[in-house]
Order: C-alpha cells, then structure tokens, then sequence
C-alpha cells in the first residue's frame, strides 16, 4: 500500500483553515494543522510532512520566520505559502527563505489543488545534476546550495540550484517559462496557471550571478523564446 501523502496547513483564519482541511482531505491526503506560528513551527519540526501549508500573516510569529526556521533544520522540506500579500518584494522574501511557490488570496481550490501535486511531484522525482556546477566563474556545489566567487560565498536555496541546473543542460537553446514550469516545477502541461515564480526566480538569480543584473550577460532573455544560460567557455 503506498504512504498516505501529510500535509500540515498553517492558518489562523478558522474558515479557511477548516475549508483547505476538507478539501486536502477529500483528495485523499492525511492532513494536519495549526492556528498559530508556534504551534505551525512545532509541528513542522517534528510531524515529518510531505508538504507545508504555510500562511504568511499569523499570530505569535509570521510564516516568513517559519519558513526560514524550517529551512535551517531541512532545505528539502515542500513549502507552499499562502499571502494576501501579492508585491514582488513580499513574494521575493518567501522565495528567497527558501518555500516551493506562493499562492496568493484570494485562490481558487482548483490552483491550489494543482500546485500541490506539481510541488509534490518535483520533490518526488527529484532531478538528475551534477554535483558542481560553474556560473559566471562561480563554482558551486549543487547537493549544498552554496557558490563560491574570488573567495566570496553565494547561498542559493534548491530551486535556484534546479533551475540554473536546467538551464546549463539546456544552455545551447532558449528555454522557455511553460517548459520551466513543467520539468522544473513539475506543473502539467497546458494548465492555465498564473504565476510570476518563474520570472521571480530568474530576477533573484541575475541579483546573485551578473556583475549587473540591469544587463545581464550570463542569463540572458531571448525575446519570444524564454531564457538561456551562457555557457561557460
């Protein structure tokens, strides 16, 4: 029989809390949760989830705090934040501490629903890379999430370290933000699913890889097409 997949869903909203419970449930997950940011903490530490519901907005300590605590214990750990809060700034620090994807509120169960598969998928499949990996002269060791460049460290969370391991197999082509989506995100073809993670991700790399990232030189966009990696040499 196949382990039932847990998710742990943090939210103080009782409403949203109960709604998110019963759906997640309906689909066939086993499902715990949390009303505050240190019963979610404690949980999450310790309850061993396949993935992590997270409000941002929460009573007694923000989802950001959790996120980046979780992350200290376990960089592998499926993360999926929920923000009412939609600015690039906002969304960036999610990312940047380290969460899957954000999905904003108001949301459509359907989204939610398909985010979590893709989010699951990705983390279960998992994606073939080389251990070490050169960027703009910075080498950096994939399974650590760390670069390093004239003696300078770089941390990169895993989704980057996935996305610039994509882009460097594929760097004698454009690649497009659908193809990112599918083999790095792990969304299904052809679903209509509004998100800016792709574009987010990319903006966050060029801030840690290019001289100036105003003018990028290593990752580039190609107009039409999607993005490209230059390849080193």
């Amino acid at each position: 029989m196949n382990k039932q997949i847990r998710i742990l869903v943090v939210e103080d909203e009782e409403a949203i809390r109960t709604g998110l419970i019963d759906v997640l449930v309906f689909h066939g997950y086993d499902v715990d949760s949390a009303a505050t940011g240190p019963d979610g903490l404690e949980k999450a530490l310790t309850g061993k989830f396949d993935l992590i519901l997270l409000d941002i907005m929460l009573p007694g300590m923000d989802g950001y705090e959790i996120c980046d605590r979780i992350r200290t214990e376990d960089r592998n750990q499926p993360i999926i934040m929920l923000t009412a809060k939609t600015s690039d700034e906002e969304i960036i620090q999610g990312l940047k501490l380290g969460a899957d994807d954000y999905v904003p509120k108001p949301f459509s169960i359907q989204q939610l629903v398909l985010r979590i598969g893709a989010v699951l998928r990705r983390s279960q499949v998992g994606q073939e890379m080389a251990r070490t990996l050169t960027v703009g002269g910075i080498e950096i060791d994939t399974e650590n999430f760390r670069g390093v460049r004239d003696g300078d460290e770089i941390a990169f969370t895993k989704r980057e370290i996935e996305v610039l391991s994509y882009l460097a197999r594929n760097s004698d082509r454009p690649v497009s933000r659908e193809e990112l989506l599918l083999k790095v995100w792990g969304y299904a073809r052809n679903l209509d699913i509004e998100t800016r993670t792709v574009d987010i991700h990319i903006a966050k790399l060029r801030r840690k890889i290019e001289a100036d990232n105003k003018a990028p030189e290593l990752l580039i966009t190609v107009r039409g097409a999607g993005y490209r990696l230059v390849a080193e040499g």
